[in-house]
């Protein structure tokens, strides 16, 4: 029997030192746990992904120092039999590519690299632009491991790897175990895609694949963790919970004995699912950057109030300041609304009224209309940013998707801050999450921290007398689905007339998110949570001319 431990762990992008402790940390507890062997994640010495950092010689001599530390300081703690399975930044030596950037996993043992692999597959779609900054590796991997009197094969790849039919897997034949080191960013589904596949690749090899998958925020991208074994039958043999550091340990059998079963953690519902991902988004983009505190106005809404939940199950109500910011538009039941929220939360909450200073300034110009409205929200977002300035907070931004789809925000008003937690959760995610939030209070016995009100009430910016949302746009629930296949799905004006919606509506829509791009390319970053988000996923130019045509072109 081998005993191997996946050590789900958090690194942070470009703190090599750090990150080296991480891996030693976890690999003594591995170790006190009768490991044999230890996998970490995908580039866990350099975090991940490190983008352009790849480039820098300075970074990958600074890299080179951290695996050095790994490998000393295993012999110093006793742990020199240890082997330990670790992703860095490496440097090839194929010929035409020699000294460029690769993506690779490096096998430590007795005080020394012993073995090591290059990521062959590099996934250019999406987030990812890998190919742009690694080269790929062409040769297996496969160590021994366990009792020298008995050892087991053990096969080496990373994470895109499995994902393309065939990969490196041939060659690895005669492995009893594939390691497979990730770093795969969350999105909702991924979870059981991720299972599925390593099932199949199970099966073509003939033996149990173990997945160890990184976890925590890097800049829009959340790791979910979620590590897990599959036999090479496919079963579910264990799984580690999402969003959370944690060691999974599975003991792989001898030969011909029955596949071991370890500790099989709970599947998230898709709610909680989504809004951990936000929250672990959240909270590793404050600490990252070095923030303890975060800042928002508090509108009595919908969003502010999920935002103001969120930030603080991610740091702890007294570590969010949450700032009322009425003016004479401003609704008695929003200002009542916005108080209770910041006391069910235990925030830092304060009143700043704008009206003397939108005033002033409409005592030197006349802003009427839009204009007028549009100084409301830019004289809010001052008072954020200052108070940013002069106490150190990061501002949040409290718009969703759909507002972000169809421009419905005020650039340098309501759209500045630093991180914007819902940047990739549609309006109507946005109140089935705050449901979710309270109902999960409910049961865990506590008071939900959303005000029933800030649900159920038509949403409004609140800059005019009487306005509501729907003055400017279609009911929200209609909005959605025409975003989901016109930005999730790329489908034109003439499939969406073809899925039955109203002409009127399209056109509206479309020209809504067609003239908002310049808008989203200055939007902060937030947490993906989606197949698609705005940002990398997504890459429209801002000066565009196209049009989805009105009439059939053919």
């Amino acid at each position: 029997m081998v005993r191997i431990a996946l050590a789900q762990v958090d690194a942070c992008v470009g703190d090599v030192a750090g990150n080296a402790e991480l891996v030693l940390r976890w690999a003594t507890t591995a170790a006190e746990r009768g490991a044999d062997v230890v996998v970490f994640p995908e580039m866990v010495l350099t975090g991940y992904p490190i983008e352009d950092l790849a480039l820098r010689d300075s970074f990958a001599r600074a890299a080179d120092a951290a695996l050095r530390t790994v490998v000393d300081g295993l012999v110093a703690r006793g742990l020199g039999d240890l082997v330990v399975v670790l992703g860095t930044l490496g440097r090839s030596s194929r010929p035409g590519h020699a000294g460029r950037p690769t993506n690779r996993a490096v096998v430590v043992r007795g005080g020394d690299a012993v073995a090591g692999y290059d990521k062959h597959h590099l996934p250019n779609y999406g987030v990812f632009d890998e190919y742009r900054i690694f080269v790929p590796g062409a040769a297996p991997c496969v160590v021994d491991v366990g009792p020298a009197d008995a050892p087991r094969r053990a096969g080496v790849v990373i994470c895109e790897d499995i994902w393309v039919d065939g990969g490196p897997l041939p060659p690895m034949g005669d492995a009893d175990v594939l390691l497979v080191l990730n770093g795969s960013p969350y999105e909702e589904g991924k979870v059981g895609v991720r299972t599925e596949l390593a099932a199949r690749r199970a099966a073509e090899l003939g033996a149990p694949v173990v997945y160890v998958n990184l976890v925590g925020g890097q800049d829009d991208l959340v790791f979910d963790g979620g590590s897990f074994v599959v036999g090479a039958d496919g079963a579910l043999l264990a799984r580690a919970p999402q969003f959370v550091e944690h060691l999974l340990v599975w003991d792989l059998p001898d030969a011909g004995a029955a596949p071991a079963r370890g500790e099989v953690a709970e599947v998230l519902v898709p709610d909680e699912e989504v809004y951990r991902a936000v929250v672990a988004g959240l909270e590793g983009y404050v600490r990252k950057n070095g923030f303890r505190s975060v800042l928002l106005g508090l509108s009595g809404g919908i969003d502010s109030a999920l935002v103001a939940a969120m930030a603080a199950d991610a740091l702890g109500g007294a570590n969010v300041v949450g700032v009322s910011m009425p003016s004479r538009h401003s609704s008695e039941h929003s200002k009542e609304d916005a108080a209770d929220l910041a006391r069910r939360l235990g925030l830092d909450y304060r009143v700043q009224p704008i009206e003397p200073m939108v005033q002033a300034f409409l005592g030197e110009m006349d802003l009427p209309g839009v204009a007028g409205e549009n100084l409301q929200a830019r004289v809010r977002g001052m008072i954020l940013m200052g108070l940013s300035n002069v106490e150190g907070h990061l501002v949040l931004a409290t718009g969703n998707k759909s507002e972000l789809a169809v421009g419905f925000s005020t650039i340098y008003g309501d759209a500045v801050g630093g991180f914007a937690p819902l940047k990739d959760v549609d309006k109507s995610r946005v109140w089935a999450l705050a449901r979710w939030r309270n109902e999960a209070a409910i049961d865990a016995g506590d008071i939900p921290p959303i005000p029933e009100s800030s649900i159920t009430k038509p949403p409004s910016a609140e800059l005019a007398p009487g306005q509501v949302d729907t003055d400017s746009l279609p009911p929200y629930h209609l909005l959605d689905q025409v975003l989901d296949a016109y930005v999730e799905h790329a489908e034109g004006r003439e499939e969406l007339l073809a899925r039955g919606f109203d002409a009127a509506v399209v056109d509206r829509v479309l020209a809504l998110v067609d003239r908002a791009e310049w808008k989203r390319r200055q939007y902060p970053p937030g947490p993906k949570v989606t197949a698609l988000a705005f940002g990398r996923d997504r890459r429209l130019p801002v000066t565009n001319r196209w049009r989805e045509p009105k009439g059939d072109p053919r």
